[in-house]
């Protein structure tokens, strides 16, 4: 694999997450790529991936199962023998929105096991793999990216599960960030905002309403480039004095204004 960087995409071939991993094979990584459909299923994307001249693993997991995320691991131990960059993508919406007095406590744990139980283990065990790397070759660059969003602040009485999964994620960020602060690992949070992507694509009249009313100080729907953009910053090294930090992606949604 030479000297090129390896990065782990949870999510890695829809939305967001095709995003990033489309920005970062651009940038000379290799990838690892992880999703719930068969690697049939995905064959185009990962071909339309591999075009741009590198690697690309997939790995079919669902990173709410503890052993599904032990098989992926050591699938890309074995393959690429490192990890440079591990990026917590992958998530999902409640199947059903509900409001809190009748959301079901089932909902509430199937958003929470993929949200936030899947990435805060998955980094645990990458994290771990991370030192070792780093403790065999102190120069080794190391880097956890996890994607959240503005619902990790923002209340949506709708779908309360979804917002405490990524108001736990973001806890999570800080938590780890300080864990491996010693270890030149650095962590940061990216939020996104309203991105246009297949989850969002039922409160798509909705808000192009809203930002047609100035919802948005940049009046436009975010993109999957615009979060990879992000990612690949962090990934460079362009902010390397601010681990633990939370990178907003929201178009000035969550500025406050009067």
């Amino acid at each position: 694999m030479g000297t090129r960087k390896i990065a782990l995409v949870t999510g890695g071939l829809r939305g967001i997450g095709l995003g990033i991993s489309h920005c970062l094979a651009r940038a000379d990584y290799d990838l690892a790529v992880c999703g719930l459909r068969t690697e049939k299923e995905c064959s185009q994307v990962l071909s339309e991936l591999r075009s741009r001249g590198g690697y690309v693993l997939y790995c079919r997991t669902d990173v709410g199962d503890r052993q599904a995320r032990e098989a992926m691991v050591e699938k890309i131990q074995q393959h690429y023998g490192a990890m440079n960059l591990l990026v917590n993508n992958a998530g999902i919406a409640p199947e059903e929105r509900r409001d809190l007095l009748e959301a079901s406590e089932e909902s509430f744990e199937r958003v929470l096991r993929v949200n936030l139980q899947g990435p805060y283990f998955l980094t645990q065990a990458v994290a771990n793999w991370m030192i070792e790397q780093k403790r065999a070759r102190p120069q080794s660059y190391a880097c956890i990216v996890n994607i959240s969003s503005i619902s990790a602040t923002v209340v949506s009485t709708a779908r309360g599960e979804y917002c405490v999964s990524k108001a736990g994620l973001s806890m999570a960020t800080q938590l780890w960030a300080t864990r491996l602060g010693q270890f030149n690992i650095p962590v940061y949070e990216v939020r996104p905002g309203l991105v246009q992507t297949d989850m969002t694509t039922s409160a798509r009249e909705k808000y192009d309403k809203l930002i047609s009313e100035g919802f948005l100080l940049q009046s436009r729907w975010g993109t999957a480039e615009d979060v990879a953009k992000a990612v690949l910053a962090l990934a460079e090294g362009t902010l390397p004095y601010s681990t633990g930090q939370v990178i907003m992606v929201d178009g000035g949604l969550t500025v406050p204004r009067l």
